[in-house]
């Protein structure tokens, strides 16, 4: 176990599933509802919902600009289905006046794959993961666009980019948290303590479960 705290945003999602994929990895994860604790965090974890109804929420719960301020400040963040929507610098197809918190210059689709009964599960090759990740889509977006600063990690067996990098950034377009597959909990975990400076990283049995 090291130090690294890592938060998971505990506004809609699978909170518990990405806290103890977390704790599996090494780090010592924590919900972030409030500006307190995300200022207590060294990384944190975007996870699935609706896109919509978590930004409505970080506006009510006074998380959205200071998140967006250590976004830019260089924290590291994952973002998994909705949490990928939300990290794009641009929307295909906003639902209102969606914004996002931006930081990944990408265009993203929502919904794009179609609705619930056309979820699917692929294995994918991912760039610094050994093993092939093995990848649950739910009513998932994908991107349109990725521009130059921005690491294709992998793409589906159609070709659209799922998972993508750039810097502290990592965002992906399925759900490893329900997966059983702690492959990427496990590389983002080593992605912050990289960012911090630390010589931690996620248990080697972590990494190839």
């Amino acid at each position: 176990m090291t130090d690294l705290r890592i938060g998971v945003l505990a506004l809609q999602g699978d909170v518990r599933e990405h806290l103890a994929a977390l704790r599996r990895c090494g780090a010592q994860p924590q919900p972030v509802r409030r500006p307190a604790e995300l200022a207590s965090v060294d990384g944190l974890v975007l996870p699935g919902g609706e896109s919509t109804t978590i930004e409505k929420q970080l506006r009510i719960w006074d998380l959205y600009h200071p998140l967006k301020a250590r976004i830019a400040d260089g924290m590291p963040v994952f973002g998994t289905c909705a949490g990928m929507v939300l990290l794009a610098d641009r929307l295909a197809n906003p639902a209102g006046d969606q914004s996002g918190l931006g930081g990944l210059d990408v265009t993203v689709r929502r919904n794009a794959f179609g609705r619930q009964v056309d979820s699917f599960e692929e294995d994918l090759h991912l760039d610094g993961i050994d093993r092939p990740v093995h990848a649950v889509f739910i009513r998932a977006p994908w991107l349109d666009e990725v521009g130059p600063s921005v690491q294709v990690l992998a793409r589906t067996r159609d070709g659209h980019p799922v998972a993508v990098r750039a810097g502290t950034l990592l965002a992906v377009a399925f759900h490893p948290e329900i997966s059983g597959d702690d492959q990427l909990h496990g590389y983002f975990v080593r992605m912050v303590a990289d960012a911090i400076g630390r010589s931690e990283s996620a248990p080697a049995g972590s990494i190839d479960r």
